[in-house]
């Protein structure tokens, strides 16, 4: 573990050469629900694939021995003890549109529980990251260490969320549960909603229709800085599927509350 945070750096560093290339420039952008025939829109773009490309090539060459699972270029060797989890671009809607709430995700998990995790936002220069003891910020050559806030009740609670509209039905009548509980929510944010949590700017995330690689990283910042994450029902959020993120277990136990309430 004491080599890991450097080896994280060390994958950003790689991934963000390719992303920063074209950022807020020119660029073709592929919808990857049209080629499978779907009429909603998943953008990828020619950076995805390159910054996961990097990240490959590095782990391959350090960790030979290691998995990978990547959004664009799937599974390789991911029965092994240890296995890397990546989402070069994690909100590449932002991305494409010029905003910066997108970030790299980078996670490790050891027999399928996450261990060490990093979000970087190559544009506002922002690492947050745990190497499975303490999460952190490390921003301007700086290093300081996180924690998620202390909040008691959910009406006094800052909730965040990528879009409403990955909700529908009952999953959006309980989302809605949460949302009118509390005192004010955001969109728009994808992993940046995460870190924030970590970091104690706000106190709840609610998703879903996440996959493994859209939260894979951010289950160890979260959880070293004091907070919990969970599935809706309170297991495991390792796999992704209906995510909540909370700053403490008091916030998180009322949020299940609300979102399992008849």
């Amino acid at each position: 573990m004491g080599e890991l945070e450097p080896f994280l750096h060390q994958l950003c560093d790689a991934a963000a050469v390719e992303t920063m290339k074209m950022f807020r420039q020119p660029m073709d952008v592929v919808n990857k629900d049209e080629i499978k025939g779907d009429s909603s829109f998943d953008p990828v773009t020619l950076a995805d694939k390159a910054a996961e490309k990097a990240i490959r090539d590095l782990i391959n060459k350090h960790y030979p021995g290691h998995g990978i699972f990547g959004e664009e270029y799937g599974e390789e060797n991911t029965d092994a003890q240890f296995c890397w989890i990546i989402d070069p671009i994690d909100g590449t809607r932002s991305y494409i549109s010029g905003l910066p709430l997108w970030g790299t995700l980078i996670g490790l998990y050891e027999n399928g529980v996450p261990i060490a995790g990093i979000m970087h936002q190559p544009f506002t220069g922002e690492r947050y990251l745990s190497d499975g003891t303490q999460s952190k910020l490390v921003h301007l050559d700086q290093s300081k260490n996180i924690y998620s806030r202390k909040t008691k009740s959910i009406s006094d609670c800052l909730m965040l969320s990528t879009s409403p509209k990955l909700f529908e039905g009952d999953e959006l009548e309980s989302f809605l549960r949460v949302e009118n509980a509390c005192r004010l929510s955001r969109y728009g944010t994808d992993c940046y909603a995460y870190v924030m949590v970590a970091s104690g700017q706000v106190d709840l995330v609610v998703e879903s229709k996440l996959f493994i690689y859209d939260i894979a990283a951010l289950i160890p910042i979260i959880e070293n800085a004091g907070g919990k994450i969970t599935d809706w029902q309170g297991n495991s959020a390792a796999q992704g599927g209906q995510i909540l993120a909370s700053g403490n277990i008091d916030i998180h136990q009322q949020a299940i509350d609300l979102l399992n309430a008849n």
